[in-house]
Parts: C-alpha cells; sequence; structure tokens
C-alpha cells in the first residue's frame, strides 16, 4: 500500500474560485447547450410539445387569410358565403387557442421538471464537497445559484425557447406568405430586416456582460446575507445592526446600478427595434393604400398583408426580449455548470477496498504533516505520529491550535494529510470509499450543528432508519430524555433553525445522542462536555464510558475530570506530540501536561 496521503491546495483539480474569477468577460447563449444532458431525458416529451409547437405556429399563419376572405366577402351579395368564411375563422382561431394552451401545458411541466432536476444535481454535488470547497465560496453564493440562476433557467426553458420558437417560425412563415401576397411591399419590408438586426448585434454584447455583472452580484449579497442572518444574535450582541446593514445595503445598491445598466440596455435596443419596425409598416402601409386605390391589390389582400406585418414585427420585437432573457439564462448556466464540474480535492480511490469482517477500532497515524489550504505558512500537524489499539480511550490534550480537532478532521478524510499515512485496522484510509470510511465514525464536534426539524428528527440523523424506541434509548442514555419531554410536544418539537430553541448544554447532548444511535465502532468526541454543568457532565460521563466498552474513543478534553480516566493521554503542542502516558505519569514528569493540570485542569 502506498505510504503517503496527498492532497494539498497544490493538488487540487479544480480551484472554484480562481475558475470564477478568471471567467471570459464574453458569454455566449451557447452556453445554454451545457444543459443538454438535463433536457434529452424528456426527448418524448419535448418532440411531442414541437408537433403542437409548430402545428399552433401555422394555424396563426392560416388565421390572417382566413380574415382576408371574411373582409372581401363584404362587397360580395351572398351572406351564407360570409358566414361560411366567419364560422371558418372562429372554428381556426379556436384550434389556435386550444394548440396554445396545450403547448404552454407542456413545455412548462417539462421546464419545472428540467430546472428541479438541475436544482438537485447540484445541491447533490456540493453537499459531498469537502470542506475545503467552501473555504473559498459563501453558502449564500451556492444558495443563490440554486434559487436566482435556477429561476432564470426556468423562465428559458419553460417559456422563452418555445416562444422563441415559436416567433422564428412566425416570422419566417409570415415572410414567405407576406411575399406570396405581394411582392412589392414585402421587398420593401425586408429592407428593414439589416436595420433591426444591427443594433442587435452592437448591443447584445454589452447586455450580456452586463446580465452576468448583475447576477454575480446578487449573489454576493445573498451571500452575506445568508451569513449574517446565521449569526443574527451575535450581531445583535455586539450591537453591529448598523455597520451590518449598511454593507449589505452597499452590496443591494451595486447590484441594482448593475441591473439599471442592464435595463437602460434592453430598453434602448427594445425602443429601436419598435421605432424602425412600426416607422417601416407605417411607410409599407402606406404604399399599400395607394396600390388598393389603383386597385393593385383588394383590402381584403391588404388586411392580409397588414396582419402577417404585424405578426412579422411582433415576432421581431418577442425574438429581441427573448434574446435579452437568453443572455441572462446562459450567465446562470455557467454559474450552474461551474457548480456541477466540481472536482472534489478529496478524491475518491478509483479503487477502493471494502473492509472484511468486523472492524477492531484500530488508528494508526505514521509521520503524518498537515497544512490548511487557507494557511499556507503554517503547519498544522508536522510528523505526527500515534498508535491506538481497538477498545482503548485516548484524549488529547493541549492548548488552542495544537492541531487536536485537526486530528479528528483527517481522521474522517474532511481533508488529506500532505505526508504520512493514515490507516484504520491496518487499511490505508484513502483506499477505502469515504462514505464507507465514515461509517467506521460516531462524531460529536465541538460546534454541534442542530437542524430546523423535531428534536428526534435531529438525533435520529445519526441513523434515519432507526425506531422511536432506538431514539428514545439513545437520549436516554445521552441525559437528553428528561429535557425533550418537557418540550412543549415532547420529542415532535420543532427546534428552530440551528436549535435556536435549546440551550448549549442541550444542544450537546442531541448531537451525544445522536452519536449513540450511530453506534460506530470508532467514537470520536470533540470538546463532548464542553457546554454542560456538572450534573450532566457526569451523567454524560457514565454514558460514555459505558459505550466505550466495546469501542475505540477518540476525546479532546479540558476537563480533568474526563481526562484522567483515559487509558493514555496524547499531548500536543504547535502541531507536534510532546508526551504520551498516563494522566499520573504526565503529571510526574512536570511538562506541559503538568503546567495545563494547573491552570485548567483543576476542579
Amino acid at each position: 500500500m502506498s505510504s503517503n496521503v496527498t492532497g494539498t491546495k497544490s493538488s487540487l483539480e479544480y480551484d472554484f474560485k480562481s475558475a470564477t474569477d478568471n471567467r471570459k468577460s464574453s458569454k455566449k447563449i451557447s452556453s445554454l447547450m451545457a444543459l443538454s444532458p438535463f433536457i434529452k431525458k424528456y426527448w418524448v416529451g419535448i418532440a411531442f410539445a414541437s408537433i403542437v409547437l409548430l402545428i399552433t405556429a401555422a394555424i396563426s399563419l392560416v388565421i390572417p387569410i382566413a380574415v382576408r376572405y371574411v373582409v372581401d366577402s363584404f362587397n360580395e351579395g351572398s351572406t351564407v358565403l360570409m358566414d361560411r368564411y366567419f364560422s371558418f375563422a372562429i372554428l381556426i382561431a379556436s384550434f389556435f387557442a386550444l394548440g396554445t394552451a396545450l403547448r404552454f401545458y407542456l413545455v412548462t411541466r417539462i421546464g419545472e421538471r428540467i430546472v428541479a432536476d438541475i436544482r438537485s444535481a447540484v445541491f447533490s454535488r456540493v453537499i459531498k464537497m469537502s470542506p475545503q470547497f467552501f473555504e473559498n465560496i459563501l453558502t449564500g453564493e451556492v444558495l443563490s445559484r440554486l434559487t436566482t440562476d435556477t429561476t432564470l433557467i426556468l423562465s428559458v426553458v419553460s417559456s422563452s425557447v418555445s416562444f422563441a420558437l415559436r416567433n422564428v417560425l412566425i416570422f419566417i412563415g409570415g415572410i414567405i406568405l407576406m411575399i406570396y401576397t405581394s411582392i412589392k411591399l414585402s421587398s420593401l419590408v425586408l429592407l428593414l430586416v439589416p436595420v433591426i438586426i444591427l443594433p442587435l448585434l452592437m448591443l447584445g454584447r454589452t447586455l450580456r456582460r452586463l446580465s452576468k455583472e448583475s447576477q454575480d452580484k446578487i449573489a454576493d449579497s445573498s451571500g452575506v446575507a445568508s451569513e449574517m442572518l446565521r449569526a443574527a444574535q451575535t450581531v445583535q450582541a455586539n450591537t453591529y445592526e448598523s455597520t451590518v446593514i449598511g454593507f449589505f445595503d452597499s452590496l443591494t445598491e451595486t447590484a441594482f446600478k448593475k441591473a439599471k445598466d442592464r435595463i437602460f440596455v434592453r430598453s434602448i435596443i427594445t425602443a429601436l427595434i419598435i421605432i424602425i419596425v412600426f416607422s417601416g409598416i407605417v411607410g409599407v402601409l402606406w404604399i399599400g393604400a395607394r396600390d388598393v386605390r389603383l386597385e393593385i391589390m383588394t383590402v381584403g389582400e391588404l388586411v392580409q398583408f397588414i396582419i402577417y406585418s404585424v405578426l412579422v414585427a411582433g415576432s421581431v420585437a418577442a425574438i429581441s426580449e427573448i434574446y435579452g432573457e437568453l443572455q441572462r439564462a446562459s450567465g446562470a448556466t455557467e454559474r450552474l455548470i461551474e457548480l456541477l464540474e466540481l472536482k472534489d480535492p478529496i478524491k475518491e480511490s478509483e479503487n477502493p477496498i471494502k473492509i472484511q469482517g468486523s472492524v477492531a477500532g484500530k488508528v494508526c497515524f505514521e509521520n503524518v504533516s498537515f497544512t490548511y489550504p487557507m494557511q499556507k505558512d503554517s503547519k498544522s500537524l508536522k510528523s505526527v505520529g500515534f498508535e491506538i489499539f481497538p477498545g482503548e480511550t485516548v484524549a488529547f490534550v493541549g492548548p488552542s491550535g495544537a492541531g487536536k480537532t485537526t486530528i479528528f478532521k483527517l481522521l474522517t478524510r474532511f481533508y488529506d494529510a500532505s505526508h504520512g499515512s493514515i490507516k484504520v485496522d491496518g487499511y490505508e484510509i484513502n483506499q477505502l470509499s469515504k462514505n464507507d470510511l465514515r461509517k467506521l465514525f460516531s462524531l460529536v464536534p465541538q460546534d454541534v450543528e442542530i437542524f430546523a426539524s423535531t428534536a428526534a428528527e435531529n438525533i435520529r440523523f445519526g441513523r434515519g432508519s432507526a425506531s422511536d424506541l432506538e431514539v428514545r434509548e439513545a437520549s436516554k442514555a445521552a441525559d437528553a430524555h428528561y429535557f425533550i419531554t418537557n418540550l412543549p410536544n415532547g420529542y415532535d418539537t420543532y427546534v428552530g433553525e440551528r436549535g435556536i430553541m435549546l440551550s448549549g448544554g442541550q444542544k450537546q447532548r442531541i448531537a451525544i445522542a445522536r452519536a449513540i444511535l450511530r453506534d460506530a465502532p470508532i467514537l470520536l468526541l470533540d470538546e463532548a462536555t464542553s457546554s454542560l454543568d456538572v450534573e450532566s457532565e457526569l451523567s454524560i460521563r457514565r454514558a460514555v464510558e459505558k459505550l466505550s466498552k466495546n469501542r475505540t474513543t477518540l476525546i479532546i478534553a479540558h476537563r480533568l475530570s474526563t481526562v484522567k480516566k483515559a487509558d493514555k493521554i496524547v499531548v500536543m503542542d504547535e502541531g507536534q506530540i510532546v508526551a504520551i502516558g498516563t494522566h499520573s505519569s504526565l503529571v510526574k514528569e512536570n511538562g506541559l501536561y503538568a503546567k495545563l493540570a494547573k491552570l485548567q485542569f483543576s476542579d
């Protein structure tokens, strides 16, 4: 087996921040093609919707012909023929209405399904990313992409694309039928096309850039808002509200200015197109009216040509509007695809090994060194080596920043060591799948995460298949049963976002119950009793001692009561192991541990 575990910042396959910063300033609508894997799955529904789209577009082009015959029938003496033309026009309009409704239903439903798939895929990708990824991006930035960006894509997939195709068909069909109706008038109208396209090409790039910048600024403000709202109590406790509000307002104002610039450019494009198109139409109609007087064409033919002109002009205006939407959606697509294409810096083994038989729980660090990616100038661990035998309880002590928590992070592969080897039961951890590896541990972290759910569901997070009875038994073992039953709805009480209804000690006990329920062979306790009162600590210690009997237990603790009964104590300082021994032997050495015992462990 390899003796090295690699995975430092320098070896990352994908650095999210640099990839975001180095994006090309020019974004193309072709970026939307990146959505094709999601769209292909629903090709049958899309094909059916496309057929309906073609039919409705064809019907809309038939309507002017029906109107022509209705108008020309005014001068004929037969009311029966006129009634027949009117009935035919109503029938065509009815088919058009039904086809349009069916197209809207099909396309919108498929659009919602595709965007739901995109959201699921992005969330699934991001939730599996190692902590190293979240050092480079705010959570709010990811949330912005999951919400704002997918909403933009939804508008494109569910309506804009089909609307654009429909208008393209109407434009092409309308031009052909205009030429069929009057070559002379059509030639004059076609002269307007280059004049319409020119502003689109000139201002399109600017609009694209402003749309992208606008989305980025919205994401920035969302990131700050998410972070500050999660820390609302800290903000208020430090009377920092006005500063935070000012900062958020500044970001929001910047986003507004970018949006204002984008809206201004789109307004100019719309105004230019409308002026050019309708001025041209008026001029063409003027000539057409003269031709009617000269009996070169009938009134019905002129009306037919007018309707086709309006349809073509409307389709051009709609396409210009949709073009702007597509520009914005292309930027949103690229931002989402960036997340989907992320490569986790903590790589899975290409051929992961399956652990044979039951896990004894032996842990071995051999000459392990590690530097956090964002702290390249200082090593967090320096040539650390130790061995923990199955069933042992080992305590890690030392001042803050000594590297104790880093041991846990490396052991669970939240990060990979720069050098050295880490083994569990003789298996190199980087040769196991991350999922299989993490099933070996029950972790109680220093900063407990409580979810916005019920007390029972928070405990069940340790093992989703656990029964209500098992949840209660774990709760009792963690000394959490009493306070949970006194909550308004007992185990079904909603504890609020981040467990705002619970005290620090109550959160800690729920986390310990979660670890007990998980029932893994190796128990990791990171300051597990730091938020508990003395009475609760005694209960927890008894539960931990009972739980530890058949498990390997690693404890990070500052309290003497927790450390004293450990089979051995690993003393760390500045990323190195300075001593290993029992409580009594380390006190006799009169080293760092003895000093810590006097300062921090005194009862």
